[in-house]
């Protein structure tokens, strides 16, 4: 640590109890997130009929917010034990890329789960040709690429990693007042958090409005066209199910890194001097917590899955 530049390493005076509540905080984060998503992909992995192909982004869902828990927590876990980084200036970009990672291809994953229940609730007919394995996994590496492109950003010179908060966790420059991380800040605000909400809630607000809609027409019809209706409006509630659920799952992920986005807008904004450590450490770690809500959600609301 000597060796590097003090710039680097910018410590934090707390009170050592702080660093331990982090520490416990942290580690059942890390044990939920883990178990929790595991049980999501072992229960896809051992039931034939949970493997269609909307299901196959709950278990990529899965997949990165299991992948968060792995990198995050135990590396903040055993920083907050040692009250500082330890893992050195190449430790600390694996550790926020691996965050950026999987913390973008969690919300970009939603996007894609918003994206197919609007097609298979709104579009039917179009449902049937876009509704396949194929395009479902090219989706997904869609996601992945999108999410890889903007997490190696700043190993490539466009921002760059460092410690943050009580300097137990490292993520992007959103501090320092550069261009360069300035741009970095605000386009990845919009380009992977307030872009994919607007079209979430587009997509939501139509599925709504179509689901309404068929209702009506249910009501308006006569006797003879109203049992392939009701087959067809029940069709639809089912996809609708899905889609309440990955609601849910959205507006916890949201509120989950809302706090962070709003700190880095703050710093981006220039009124980085009104953050203090608590302030940048507390939405960091609330965010890395947006990995163990999803499994709990899918084990109450999701019948097959339970």
């Amino acid at each position: 640590a000597c060796e590097m530049d003090r710039g680097f390493y910018q410590l934090v005076e707390v009170q050592d109890h702080v660093h331990y509540i982090f520490a416990f905080v942290v580690s059942v984060i890390g044990t939920v997130g883990v178990t929790g998503n595991a049980l999501v992909m072992y229960a896809f992995y051992c039931n034939k009929k949970l493997r269609t192909p909307p299901n196959f982004f709950i278990v990529n869902l899965a997949v990165s917010d299991f992948l968060m828990a792995v990198t995050q927590s135990p590396i903040f876990f055993v920083n907050s034990l040692y009250k500082g980084w330890i893992f050195g200036e190449t430790g600390c970009k694996i550790y926020a890329f691996c965050g950026a990672l999987f913390g973008i291809a969690s919300m970009i994953n939603l996007l894609a789960i918003s994206i197919d229940r609007y097609v298979v609730i709104t579009k039917p007919l179009k449902a049937l040709q876009w509704t396949s394995a194929k395009r479902t996994y090219l989706i997904i590496a869609l996601v992945w690429l999108y999410s890889l492109a903007w997490s190696l950003a700043p190993l490539l010179g466009w921002s760059s990693y460092i410690p943050e908060g009580l300097m137990t966790s490292c993520t992007w420059d959103y501090v320092t007042s550069t261009p360069a991380n300035k741009s970095y800040t605000l386009m990845l605000c919009c380009f992977v958090f307030f872009i994919p909400l607007g079209i979430i809630s587009y997509c939501y607000v139509c599925m709504f409005l179509a689901i309404r809609q068929a209702s009506r027409d249910v009501e308006q019809l006569g006797n003879q066209v109203r049992k392939s209706t009701l087959i067809q409006q029940h069709s639809i509630k089912t996809e609708w199910k899905l889609a309440k659920i990955a609601f849910v799952v959205i507006i916890v992920f949201v509120l989950s890194w809302s706090p962070y986005a709003c700190v880095t807008l703050i710093a981006w904004a220039g009124y980085g001097g009104i953050l203090n450590p608590y302030s940048k450490a507390v939405p960091a770690v609330i965010a890395k917590s947006s990995a163990i809500y999803n499994p709990v959600i899918y084990a109450i609301i999701h019948s097959k899955y339970r």
